[in-house]
């Protein structure tokens, strides 16, 4: 089942429809290989915005796609990463190793942990401020908000905001996930809502209400803690939608029916919140922003 939702969020994530070719997919302006593990090259795909780095540094932020765990590949949010990259970030698409065989979850998490520091070690390479946001798609959103959470080695390892689409944050009651933690550790343990502390940086979450693959009820949780510190949680739900703003409610992994005006929203909210956060500029005056009609996350 998972694997259909797998090649579902694949249409989500390319830049048009699904008629469009491969080719138009938006390309890296440079790769890296950040990590090493277990013989497995994990890549960073990075996107420079237009003249970058131009007279000063730019703010970052890394993408982590979904796909259950155990599916899917960074060129699912390369869309995304081109969009964050023309409002001004240096836009990076992390590729973390998939569930399969003995690797969990637990070990996505180091990938993702290890990203970050990567991210930081370079840079000067790259011309970054020092400042990097995380965005993160349905597990995708679990990795990077464990990152903030459950936490990474070492000090200032994970991001300084989060912006999760559909994320699971609350994966105690999650089979599959259980499934895929092969007895290393609880769900509990790897669960965002479970683990918000005060040093939980600011999040902006897009949700669909009737969403019954990762339930509105983790989020929500996440949100009732962080808020209780007195820390921000932007929480957009869209009612009648389920995952990733589907429309389909009776089958929301394999016939997917993206509502364009949430998407268009979602996308707007995520931008407004970079903006308030001082990650990206306002646009110009006289100018406006193309984030409610840009392609696909």
């Amino acid at each position: 089942m998972r694997v259909l939702l797998a090649a579902i969020v694949f249409w989500l994530l390319v830049p048009a429809s699904r008629g469009e070719a491969q080719s138009d997919v938006p390309r890296p302006s440079r790769t890296y290989i950040y990590r090493e593990a277990r013989g497995e090259s994990l890549h960073a795909y990075v996107f420079l915005p237009p003249g970058h780095p131009g007279a000063g540094r730019a703010h970052a932020i890394l993408l982590f796609h979904g796909g259950g765990w155990s599916a899917g590949a960074p060129e699912w949010t390369f869309a995304s990463a081109r969009r964050f990259a023309d409002s001004g970030l240096v836009a990076i698409a992390i590729q973390y190793r998939l569930s399969t065989g003995d690797v969990t979850p637990i070990d996505a998490l180091e990938d993702a942990c290890a990203a970050f520091e990567w991210t930081r070690g370079h840079a000067a390479e790259l011309a970054l401020s020092g400042r990097i946001a995380g965005y993160g798609v349905s597990a995708g959103g679990h990795l990077v908000a464990a990152t903030a959470t459950v936490g990474c080695p070492g000090k200032g390892s994970g991001p300084d905001a989060l912006l999760l689409w559909s994320p699971a944050l609350d994966l105690v009651n999650d089979r599959w996930f259980a499934s895929k933690l092969q007895g290393r550790g609880t769900a509990a343990d790897l669960s965002p809502a479970r683990h918000v502390g005060p040093s939980t940086p600011p999040t902006s979450i897009v949700h669909g209400e009737r969403d019954n693959l990762t339930p509105l009820a983790g989020v929500t949780s996440y949100c009732a803690a962080l808020t209780k510190l007195g820390r921000t949680c932007d929480l957009h739900v869209y009612r009648g939608l389920g995952h990733l703003l589907t429309r389909n409610l009776a089958d929301q992994e394999s016939a997917y029916d993206p509502d364009p005006k949430a998407r268009a929203d979602g996308i707007l909210q995520h931008h407004r919140f970079l903006m308030r956060l001082g990650f990206v500029k306002p646009p110009q005056r006289g100018r406006t922003t193309n984030d409610g009609n840009s392609g696909r996350r």
